[in-house]
């Protein structure tokens, strides 16, 4: 995830690791630790110096670092699930000729319509940040462009970020076509896996990529004061 989406600057703060996320979200502006014991009050005093909110990101197994946070007046916000699978699995068959490609830097109409769903400059800065191998994916459906998505390599694995179908347009296959463009394109670079995060909630975007032979592999959730 820090390879893929990474945060404009890290941070050290006692146990604490920072990201500096200017606007990016909170997978770049959470706060995580080891350390159950950490000092919140220091993390707090970190964010505030960033101009952040106070954020702790929480992954399996910090459960009594979660209840102190949760003591503390933190509330729970968007539980996440990693899903990860195969690139041969999501790369199989004949993508429909026009419905999706990749394309780097990305064209004015990704950008447009990444922006109409929430994804503006900030997010698009956390994109140019990665230095390794990456591209946008651009899905059209009845000749025009509907759908964008985000795809980086880090090693063998592809992460997919910031996949999105314009309202009128989903649930009619395209991210499906999407999802295998990105593959497709990962599997050229030597991909062995491909993975990405999805909020537990999201019950059509997780079936889709159950029916791709995405497994879920891991979660996180965030704590806010």
């Amino acid at each position: 995830m820090d390879a893929t989406w990474p945060a404009a600057a890290l941070h050290r703060a006692g146990d604490w690791l920072l990201r500096e996320g200017r606007g990016g979200g909170k997978r770049v502006s959470a706060a995580s630790t080891a350390r159950p014991d950490a000092d919140i009050a220091a993390m707090e005093a970190a964010q505030q110096a960033l101009g952040q909110p106070a954020l702790a990101m929480i992954r399996p197994g910090q459960e009594a670092l979660d209840a102190r946070l949760e003591a503390a007046g933190y509330r729970l916000v968007d539980p996440v699930l990693l899903m990860a699978g195969p690139v041969d699995a999501v790369a199989a068959g004949v993508l429909t000729p026009v419905t999706a490609f990749d394309v780097w830097p990305p064209l004015a109409i990704q950008r447009d319509l990444w922006a109409e769903q929430g994804i503006g400059p900030e997010r698009l800065a956390v994109m140019a940040r990665v230095g390794g191998d990456k591209t946008a994916i651009l899905g059209r459906i009845e000749d025009r462009a509907a759908g964008a998505a985000f795809v980086a390599r880090a090693g063998d694995l592809a992460m997919v970020h910031a996949v999105e179908v314009l309202p009128p347009w989903r649930r009619r296959g395209l991210a499906r076509q999407m999802m295998r463009a990105a593959a497709q394109w990962a599997q050229a670079r030597g991909c062995a896996r491909i993975a990405l995060a999805v909020t537990s909630g999201n019950a059509p975007a997780r079936a889709l990529y159950s029916g791709l032979g995405l497994e879920i592999a891991g979660a996180y959730h965030y704590r806010v004061r």
